[in-house]
């Protein structure tokens, strides 16, 4: 049997028991009654923190990470380790913020943020803004995680759509009997996997190339070459002078976004207590240090006999570096395990993504325009209808279109989820701004990011679309991250729009939560209203 056949059969097994565990979990924790979005879309809002921690790193910690990330670091050097930095100053952030909205949503029952932004800003309009958004930027992140997947297909040698299309036929059939539980359940399987590669990785592949020192210096070499295409090295082993703005950027933005994604939302209100979110994001740390090992892979990946031809043979596709290491690095037995890693790493956040985002369009589009009335029941099918759609969806766009263009889209996802910031986190803190200024503020910094993203040139091909992440703002003269860009001009339009229509006594809306809502951990059944009194909107 050849290698290659050895690391299929692996990767079949290990799909195969996951499908078992994705149908299983149905029966996990089991409910009066499934037919509610609580049990279905939030796992019965019942995880504890053993649950939570492995529920939020499979929800974080992607296929598309363990490919993109080290792809990056394959192709540029240095700057690919803003994710680094970023997952280090993301947690913080989210240890002040996520308890905050984990109660006030656990009060009032809310099931996704635009729930609790209609519920704090008496507003359909920024209601609907955060539920689109929210959708726009998860379909091309689901779509990257079959990315990452055709990746290790395409270096075992597996050819054609139909192993694909299997795949995610059946996630979408055991995500529709098991809802939320589905991942959680598999997500101990991911991890174990995920953590397994790495360890063996950065150990026993350093060991074969020669040690660190013959690693750092063949990536520099190759580092060091002119990109034919921009006349300029392709990348350095540190971040020069020059991309300083864009790493500390990116790695800010990232930061801020990265929460701001459905699929994180729901990680979180699928905690049963307040102190499982604050206990999580304490120790997620731990995942940072699994990454800077990943990202290093890069670096391996350069120094490895045959690899870098390997990828400029596959049309320069740095998405093929990390599997192809692992190919030429690992015994076919273990290749097999370290490729079911990454696409069960793939598996666990697209169940959970299409979730969110059915949980989006049904509460905060169909409920709120189609049908006001829709039953519990009515709402979990309309979900588990659209979760289908959504991952179809996905299915077709990578079918459709080239790798490179998807991956070139999912800088979007950044730029637009990013602007729903001032809603969600600031709302959690303040109701100063006015809705109104709100919806505009997003608006235009919607137009602003995706116009700029489309008329950024990917490097060495003038008069390409969606080809970076980052452009120059000439204020500054700076190339920077353009979510974040846009969010500043999001924040100084509603601030000053929001001046203007409190100066104008423009009625504000009302708002049903209540101080007290926010550091609340309610007892007894998940989901329930504790009764605090609402506070009225404020005036004018």
């Amino acid at each position: 049997m050849s290698g290659n056949a050895i690391a299929l059969t692996i990767v079949v097994i290990m799909f195969a028991v996951v499908t078992l565990v994705g149908f299983a979990a149905a029966r996990w924790r089991q409910a009066e009654d499934r037919l509610h979005l609580n049990e279905w879309g939030l796992g019965g809002r019942g995880f504890g923190i053993f649950i939570t921690w492995f529920l939020l790193g499979g929800d974080i910690y992607t296929a598309y990470t363990f490919i993109a990330v080290p792809a990056l670091v394959f192709g540029v050097g240095a700057l690919g380790f803003f994710a680094v930095p970023y997952t280090i100053i993301v947690f913080p952030i989210v240890f002040v913020f996520a308890p905050r909205l984990w109660s006030v949503s656990r009060v009032h029952g809310y099931i996704t943020p635009a729930d609790f932004v209609r519920g704090r800003y008496g507003s359909h309009g920024l209601a609907l803004a955060v539920a689109v958004t929210g959708i726009l930027a998860t379909m091309p992140y689901i779509a990257l995680q079959l990315v990452g997947i055709q990746a290790v297909l395409t270096v075992m040698g597996v050819h054609g759509d139909w192993p694909l299309v299997i795949a995610f036929a059946v996630l979408a059939a055991y995500t529709w009997v098991s809802g939320l539980r589905a991942p959680a359940l598999i997500a101990f399987i991911k991890d174990t996997l995920v953590y397994v590669m790495i360890i063996v990785a950065i150990f026993y592949i350093p060991a074969k190339l020669g040690g660190w020192s013959h690693i750092f210096s063949t990536a520099g070499a190759h580092l060091a070459k002119i990109n034919p295409k921009t006349g300029k090295p392709f990348g350095s082993l540190t971040v020069g002078p020059t991309a300083v703005w864009a790493y500390s950027s990116l790695a800010l933005g990232s930061a801020l976004a990265l929460f701001m994604y459905p699929h994180a939302v729901t990680g979180v209100l699928a905690s049963r207590r307040r102190n499982a979110i604050r206990f999580n994001t304490a120790i997620l740390p731990a995942y940072t240090l699994m990454l800077g090992f990943v990202a290093l892979l890069g670096y391996m990946a350069l120094a490895a006999p045959g690899v870098p031809a390997e990828v400029k043979a596959h049309g320069a596709n740095a998405q093929l570096a990390v599997p192809f290491l692992f190919q030429r690095m690992f015994p076919p037995w273990f290749a097999g395990i370290a490729y079911s890693a990454i696409v069960i790493g793939a598996l666990v956040p697209a169940a959970i993504m299409s979730i969110a985002a059915a949980n989006l369009f049904t509460r905060n589009i169909y409920k709120e325009y189609f049908k006001p009335d829709a039953t519990p029941a009515n709402q979990t099918r309309v979900a588990q209808f659209v979760s289908l759609l959504v991952k179809l969806g996905a299915l077709i766009f990578v079918l459709a279109l080239s790798p490179k263009f998807s991956i070139n889209l999912q800088l979007l996802g950044g730029v637009w989820i990013l602007q729903t910031f001032p809603a969600i986190v600031v709302g959690l803190y303040t109701r100063w701004f006015h809705r109104w200024a709100l919806v505009i503020g997003w608006a235009v910094a919607m137009v602003y990011g995706t116009i700029t993203a489309y008329n950024t040139p990917a490097p060495g091909t003038p008069g390409s679309h969606f080809g970076a992440s980052t452009a120059n703002v000439p204020i500054f003269n700076h190339t920077v991250y353009i979510a974040l860009t846009a969010l500043v001009i999001n924040l100084v339009v509603a601030a000053v729009l929001t001046a203007i229509f409190r100066a104008a006594k423009v009625p504000a809306g009302a708002d049903e939560t209540a101080s007290a809502n926010y550091t609340a951990d309610p007892e007894g059944a998940p989901g329930a209203a504790v009764p605090v009194p609402s506070v009225a909107a404020e005036p004018g």
